[in-house]
């Protein structure tokens, strides 16, 4: 088919093969698929509104724009679409395309003849500006200009195109009469639908103008919005690629395949296809017409800022760099504020590896309000960083702009858990995920398969795996990984999410070689986390000076990117190594500079924690008293908004201070203390239980063996003291003390 199409539809523009102009200065041409939907066409004009019910009009003039508007189907596949809108209609068509294929050819010059006459009358059947009357003028003006011998190579290919339609109609029909079970059958039908569509795009031939305008619009769409629904990686870049053939020079589609290849990484297709886009745009003129003499520079600094956003996402940052210098040329020479504005935001980033990263921040943010374009940087209190988004949001949501609302959404999530809010981070994942788009997408494909979702939906699977709800966890990284597969563009975050909800499960547990062997998996996704993953598995394992040295070089180089959270977290792992060595008066400095960062940073959630440390350290130091003190500051955000592991380490704590203290108490108030310790116990024990944390349990169960045995309860005693040497058995020893353990 593709041969017959060549010949028939673009002899005029070649040259030994070469093409020497673009094709699509033919806005449209006939096919053997056209001719078909011409049918469809003239049949439903001749069928009275009696015989067709209003239900079944209905469906076929909702049809009626994605086959005019798509590219070429296999004869089959336009049946069984007519067939589901109306099966009487679908029956016409058939006996009509019948006797014009195994007619004559004259029998096609009267059909197209007959067309013309839709437009006589006072009242035509349809209307010159109508999207179906330009359809047919378009159709009866391409036919007319057809030489003679091009006239007998479309009536031949329209016998063929209606062989091949038969034939596959009769393979269906043997199919469905064999007597296979109806799983086997159901499969099988799956994949014939999955070859059909392929069939249908591949053996299509060119397209026209419209077609590719349309197939572009419709896969970048898909792409943006719901991946899992466009083309296949390959099956697209083929595509584009015929397209491609025939138009080199068709912009559009080299932006398209630059999509394409990020998807599956393609560094080296991803960076020509952008060159080539912005080659052929600047060379095509289009940016010219919509920009006047503006549109040939602004083209130019547009590319560089997009291969260095390009470079920047592949790791390429001393490439990027010599990228964004020339955007920043270009732009100053052109004084373009708003490219210049989007190219400080990018200079911060590339910035972030040395130390004046935070001046470019600053710089960026007192331009952003200059310019209109808001932006918010650390150290605000939530309240004042809620109502600069709220500014945005009114103008979101003023322009229904529904990809920027849900982006603002998904940041709230991220920064309420930032502040340590789980409860609020929960209702904003919920409610992203509870919308419905405003903005209308093609297909019947709803707004979903963003970024933003994805990262919604990854925040509420690591909020479900804090609390305990690993089966409710998994279930929504199950929803992740068939929302965005492997090898899409966002798939990247539910996988980081999937191995540090494992990697927490498994210290857990107890089992440090799986949580070892999860490192090499985080590290390849989020270096930094990788590296104090790690940390932290060695520091389990006893191997104090190896963790020692790893967190230091990673407090250096967090401390230049001026990445506060990991600071704080790094500081707080290094003060327990301290500790845990019996050196908690070095560790004390450790916790001060953390508890300042949080306290600066507004980090409520760290600062508790923080807080949590410097309460052990100090019944380290034997002054329960003050931990107890302390403890009462912390323990209720914990308790609120925390994490069920943080709930127990909290509450064990508690009733070590507990037990701590009473030991200068006389007799009955001692042993009321030391009962109220045992009801701690028993809570931290059932929040250690939730997340499966069995080392935790066993520590418990010395404790409150201990406490029973200072009480006289025999029988209690014994109850823990089974169940902790059943533990002791199946875990690795410590190594350390047990008090030197939060």
């Amino acid at each position: 088919m593709a041969s017959v199409h060549e010949s028939l539809y673009f002899n005029p523009m070649m040259t030994n093969g070469v093409v020497h102009a673009n094709v699509f200065g033919i806005k449209d041409w006939v096919t053997p698929y056209k001719i078909a939907v011409l049918v469809l066409l003239n049949e439903m004009s001749r069928t009275g509104e009696g015989a067709v019910s209003l239900l079944e009009r209905r469906r076929l003039n909702q049809l009626l724009l994605p086959l005019l508007q798509g590219p070429d189907i296999t004869l089959s596949k336009l049946y069984r679409l007519i067939e589901e809108s109306c099966p009487q209609l679908a029956n016409s068509v058939q006996i009509r395309i019948k006797l014009m294929a195994e007619g004559e050819l004259k029998d096609m010059e009267q059909f197209f003849d007959d067309l013309s006459d839709s437009f006589s009358g006072t009242e035509p059947e349809v209307h010159k500006t109508s999207v179906v009357g330009l359809f047919l003028r378009h159709m009866i003006l391409a036919y007319s200009k057809l030489s003679f011998s091009q006239v007998f190579k479309l009536y031949t290919a329209l016998q063929q195109y209606f062989q091949n339609g038969e034939k596959k109609t009769v393979e269906d029909a043997d199919m469905e009469l064999t007597g296979r079970d109806e799983g086997e059958r159901k499969m099988e039908k799956e994949e014939l639908d999955v070859s059909v569509r392929e069939e249908e795009v591949s053996c299509s031939g060119p397209l026209s103008q419209k077609q590719a305008e349309f197939f572009l619009s419709q896969q970048a769409s898909l792409l943006k919005n719901d991946e899992t629904k466009a083309l296949t990686p390959a099956s697209l870049q083929k595509e584009l690629n015929n397209l491609l053939k025939f138009n080199p020079d068709f912009a559009e589609a080299h932006y398209l395949s630059y999509l394409n290849n990020l998807r599956v990484q393609d560094v080296f297709s991803s960076t020509h296809s952008l060159l080539h886009y912005f080659d052929r745009l600047i060379l095509t003129g289009a940016e010219s017409k919509s920009n006047g003499e503006e549109g040939y520079g602004r083209s130019l600094r547009y590319a560089a800022l997009n291969l260095a956003a390009l470079h920047c996402r592949f790791g390429h940052y001393q490439q990027a760099e010599l990228a964004l210098q020339e955007a920043i040329r270009i732009a100053q020479e052109s004084n373009d504020h708003v490219c210049l504005q989007h190219c400080l935001s990018w200079l911060y980033v590339l910035g972030q590896k040395r130390s004046d990263s935070y001046v470019l921040l600053e710089h960026s943010v007192k331009k952003a309000v200059h310019f209109g374009l808001p932006r918010a940087f650390a150290g605000k209190t939530a309240n004042k960083l809620m109502d600069a988004l709220k500014d945005s949001d009114l103008l979101h949501w003023k322009h229904s702009l529904s990809e920027l609302i849900d982006i603002s959404i998904a940041q709230k999530t991220a920064i309420w858990r930032l502040y340590g809010r789980s409860t609020m981070a929960l209702q904003q994942a919920q409610m992203l995920l509870s919308m419905n788009s405003l903005e209308a997408v093609n297909a019947g494909v709803q707004q979903n398969n963003t970024e933003s979702f994805a990262v919604a939906l990854c925040h509420l699977a690591e909020l479900h795996a804090e609390q305990g709800c690993f089966a409710a966890a998994s279930e929504v990284l199950k929803h992740l990984k068939e929302r965005f597969p492997p090898n899409s563009q966002h798939a990247q975050l539910w996988m980081l999410c999937d191995q540090k909800i494992q990697f927490d499960r498994a210290m857990n547990d107890g089992k440090y070689h799986l949580a070892d062997s999860l490192v090499t998996g985080i590290t390849a996704l989020n270096g930094i986390e990788g590296v104090y993953r790690k940390a932290v598995v060695l520091q389990a394992q006893n191997q104090m000076s190896e963790a020692h040295k790893l967190l230091q070089k990673l407090l250096v180089y967090c401390q230049k990117l001026k990445n506060t959270e990991m600071v704080i977290s790094v500081l707080l792992s290094v003060a327990e190594l301290y500790w845990r060595s019996s050196s908690p008066t070095i560790a004390l400095p450790m916790l001060l500079q953390a508890l300042a960062l949080s306290k600066e940073y507004r980090l409520q959630y760290l600062a508790s924690e923080t807080v949590l440390n410097l309460a052990f350290a100090q019944l380290i130091l034997g002054i329960p008293e003050q931990a107890l003190s302390l403890l009462h500051m912390a323990i209720e955000p914990i308790l609120a908004d925390g994490a069920i592991l943080d709930k127990g380490r909290a509450m064990f704590l508690v009733a070590k201070c507990q037990v701590a203290s009473a030991a200068s108490y006389d007799q009955p108030k001692k042993a009321e203390a030391l009962e109220a310790a045992i009801e701690n116990l028993n809570e931290a024990k059932n929040y250690f239980a939730k997340v499966d944390c069995k080392e935790r349990i066993r520590d418990v169960l010395y404790f409150q063996a201990r406490l029973y045995h200072s009480l006289g309860k025999t029988q209690e005693r014994n109850r823990c003291a089974m169940l902790f040497r059943q533990l002791h058995q199946e875990l690795p020893a410590h190594g350390v003390p047990l008090i030197n353990h939060l």
